[in-house]
């Protein structure tokens, strides 16, 4: 009965079909925005490498911009992973905690740095769904600030409450400013990366202590509050009157294919389906 009980276990561990699929596809991409670069390679090509339909390859990622979705949510997980030990194994110091998420990243980071520049092109356009502050980058967004108010609340610095919401999104602003630096880092091992996150998380960490101080308070908070009214988020573009995205684009958070997609999305061994053809030569003009 054991054995019986134990092999269905080992059965349910297993990924399902679809996720190893899917998987497949998002390694494949990856690999081919190394080789060929982001630009030059289209769905059809990822299809052809992963040796699943056009349609099949659309009916998991609606668009590459989704397929970079996929990998920011896998860099978040893995970072939320890396970190557990700092976080939860009972150091208290809140500079070392910073460099450790901080480091952290970069291990996770690092063998996609051949081709960051690459995203960030992408990614700096504020219309773009690759933007760090869009709506589709909610998810791996929240969970970065998450692994932040985890920074706070488990150092032995006690951070005041009315600054327990402002400060891990500053941390994570802190962040991005490391990736920023990161992606254009050309040392050795990107040397220059790991010797700022040392000199930088022991500055951060005595500002931090400091806040608490009520003399300080105010500054980070209207520090906080200037980053929020002016942060390139899709509210800040609509109260500024520049056109936003149409909502309900294709995302990691909601998931699914978006509009004019639905003849890939009856069956995921399909072929190319409906309007697959029209999209790839799409992507192959946009690259032109």
């Amino acid at each position: 009965m054991n054995d019986v009980t134990d092999g269905k276990q080992g059965r349910d561990a297993k990924p399902a079909k679809s996720e190893q699929t899917r998987t497949l596809i998002l390694e494949t991409a990856l690999r081919l925005f190394q080789e060929r670069g982001y630009d030059r390679t289209t769905m059809r090509a990822i299809a052809q490498e992963a040796a699943v339909s056009v349609g099949n390859a659309y009916y998991y990622f609606s668009s590459k911009e989704h397929l970079v979705q996929g990998f920011y949510d896998r860099i978040a997980e893995q970072h939320q992973a890396a970190v557990s030990e700092v976080l939860d194994g009972g150091e208290k110091d809140l500079a070392k905690r910073i460099r450790g998420v901080l480091l952290g990243w970069l291990d996770i980071a690092e063998p996609y740095h051949e081709f960051a520049s690459q995203f960030f092109k992408n990614a700096a356009d504020p219309d773009s769904p690759l933007s760090p502050f869009s709506p589709e980058s909610q998810g791996p967004r929240e969970a970065a600030v998450d692994v932040h108010r985890r920074v706070l609340s488990g150092a032995a610095v006690k951070v005041d409450p009315e600054l327990s919401d402002a400060l891990p999104r500053l941390l994570w602003l802190q962040q991005m400013g490391l990736v920023l630096f990161w992606v254009y880092d050309r040392s050795e091992g990107c040397a220059n990366s790991r010797r700022l996150v040392e000199r930088l998380a022991p500055v951060t960490a005595r500002a931090i202590s400091l806040s608490r101080f009520r003399v300080l308070r105010p500054l980070v908070q209207e520090t906080h509050e200037l980053l929020r009214d002016f942060m390139p988020t899709a509210a800040g573009m609509a109260a500024s009157g520049r056109p936003g995205r149409a909502a309900g684009r294709g995302s990691s958070a909601a998931g699914g294919a978006g509009p004019g997609d639905d003849g890939d999305r009856g069956g995921g061994d399909r072929g190319g389906g409906p309007g697959a053809g029209d999209r790839d030569r799409r992507e192959r003009g946009s690259t032109a």
